[in-house]
């Protein structure tokens, strides 16, 4: 049976990206060194349009989280021969905001690429969605995205319990063609071994949100 977003977390569009928009994507992205594992993008004006939530990458995030969805964080990860890396279990339980602000429930704050993340309060961290687009196809040997379906309905889970909980929810590999899109749920546990024959696996990772962030904090967008 295929994955759903509200059982398992995670939803498979095969063929989301027609050629044209996938074009888009990588004129927009060419100009990005090819020499690093994972990037964190600002200023993607070129393709503010198709992430927006009446654009044809935005409207997926729109049906889940309603027309107020907007791309918060954009990473583009490109494992190759060269950055052939591999991440244990774990969640994401950040977000990327313009400058540090304290703020009540939100801590501890981390810089990560020069940019200031925080820990927000898991109840925003479970209305999130993350979209991880395909650039090239992922097969078994190249390193698809690993995932614990149904974990993201455990909220925020300690290190000490990540292991037990991937061993009872399972572990499913996110094979993928060029052109799919994967919908998660932001906080699913997650893993990715090195590649078993290298070559470039990139994925454009977008999490959107429809909350505003209290105070004067600011989402850092895209």
């Amino acid at each position: 049976m295929p994955l759903t977003l509200a059982t398992d977390g995670a939803h498979h569009i095969p063929a989301a990206l027609d050629a044209q928009t996938l074009t888009t994507l990588e004129t927009a992205l060419a100009s990005l060194p090819a020499d690093r594992p994972g990037q964190r993008l600002t200023h993607l004006t070129a393709i503010a349009p198709l992430l927006a939530p009446t654009g044809i990458i935005g409207r997926l995030a729109a049906a889940s989280l309603g027309p107020a969805a907007k791309p918060v964080r954009a990473i583009l990860f490109d494992k190759s021969a060269a950055t052939n890396w591999a991440l244990g279990w774990h969640q994401d339980r950040t977000i990327a905001v313009r400058q540090r602000i304290d703020t009540p429930g939100f801590g501890p704050w981390t810089i990560k690429a020069g940019i200031q993340h925080v820990a927000p309060p898991q109840s925003l961290l479970d209305r999130m969605l993350t979209l991880r687009i395909h650039l090239d196809p992922v097969d078994a040997d190249n390193a698809p995205l690993l995932i614990a379906p149904g974990s993201h309905r455990h909220g925020r889970i300690a290190e000490a319990a990540i292991a037990a909980h991937v061993e009872r929810h399972g572990s499913y590999a996110c094979l993928a063609d060029r052109g799919d899109i994967w919908l998660y749920a932001t906080p699913i546990l997650h893993a990715s071994d090195a590649a078993r024959t290298p070559r470039h696996r990139r994925v454009l990772q977008l999490d959107y949100s429809a909350d505003d962030l209290p105070g004067a904090l600011e989402w850092l967008g895209i």
